[in-house]
């Protein structure tokens, strides 16, 4: 039996446009087509593809699942068997948190008050980081597990709501301190990964409860991001000339928004297919270079000197998303294109 690409998308949970990629890196190649060209899939197919499936699953880049199910006496039981050792603590964790809950239900139904560690046990097993974080990274991760790093965020919370009470603008150059230090806090406890950043920012953005308990409310974070750019800007000022600061400030004002989703797209990009030389980085590339531009325009020497501001000035690489690996990517394919 062989299947049709629209078939296997479709069956698989995957999109047509993943698996012409996959045929397009040599990571999945169709054992037939037929008479008018279309990918066709046999059985070994599926079973390869089930390969890579899991192995991305397990955090593998695209990249180092071509060469892994390259190398000879790779094992199709042994992954299958991860697989199954995977599921195995994600059941166990779940008939351990409906034991705890069907235990608290019943001490409700019988009248009772619940002990605090009661309480404490079943929220540490129903915490919203495991919808965003995998038990490995929610091990490493400073934010979750640094007993300091609650006391950091009141502390920092609290002068930020006592400036906005008072009226202290953005421009402050003591608002625009205490945001440094705010997204030097932030970075650090994310462990400086711009992913972790992305995702604990996905994950205050999405869930109410836990933004009600963080305290930080989205006009907070504005007044944050609105001081950080703000001293920024001012850093860059010591660079670039007067009419570039005019267009950085409108650019700030208008575009500085489309960052974050940009740079989402690359890193994404980057982890299904890390070649520069692929269309979508090029179309990438260039959505990059046209907004870069639109934020510091077209004179000779300007990127030189944005370049130099970065290199001397620690402050504005503080929670910056745009890492070196990034920027290397979008430069190779950018010439490319």
């Amino acid at each position: 039996m062989m299947l049709k690409v629209g078939e296997l998308a479709r069956r698989s949970g995957l999109t047509v446009r993943t698996l012409h990629h996959y045929d397009s890196i040599g990571l999945l190649k169709p054992s037939g087509r037929s008479d008018a060209g279309y990918r066709l899939y046999n059985r070994d197919d599926v079973a390869r593809l089930h390969q890579v499936q899991a192995l991305r699953r397990f955090g593998m880049a695209l990249a180092d699942i071509g060469q892994f199910l390259a190398k000879p006496g790779t094992s199709l039981p042994d992954l299958i068997a991860r697989q199954i050792d995977s599921l195995d603590r994600q059941i166990a964790e779940a008939a351990k948190l409906r034991e705890q809950l069907a235990a608290l239900r019943g001490q409700l139904l019988a009248g009772e008050e619940p002990e605090l560690a009661t309480w404490l046990t079943t929220l540490e097993q129903m915490t919203v980081y495991d919808k965003y974080f995998s038990k490995e990274e929610l091990a490493q991760l400073p934010i979750y597990n640094d007993p300091a790093a609650p006391e950091e965020w009141t502390a920092l919370i609290e002068a930020v709501g006592q400036n906005m009470a008072a009226g202290v603008p953005p421009s402050d150059p003591s608002v625009q301190a205490l945001a440094e230090k705010w997204m030097a806090t932030f970075s650090r406890q994310a462990g400086h990964s711009f992913d972790i950043m992305q995702r604990l920012d996905n994950m205050w953005s999405r869930e109410e409860e836990y933004r009600k308990q963080s305290g930080v409310t989205f006009e907070m974070r504005n007044y944050i991001a609105a001081a950080s750019g703000q001293g920024k800007l001012a850093l860059y000022a010591k660079y670039m000339r007067p009419e570039e600061m005019e267009t950085m400030h409108k650019h700030f004002r208008t575009r500085a928004h489309e960052w974050p989703g940009l740079i989402t797209e690359i890193r994404q990009q980057m982890a299904a297919n890390p070649s520069p030389l692929a269309p979508e980085a090029r179309v990438l590339a260039q959505r990059w270079y046209a907004l870069f531009t639109d934020m510091v325009g077209n004179a000779p020497d300007v990127r030189e000197r944005f370049r130099k501001a970065l290199e001397n000035e620690p402050a504005l690489n503080a929670g910056r998303m745009m890492s070196d690996d990034v920027l290397n990517f979008l430069r190779q394919a950018h010439a490319a294109a």
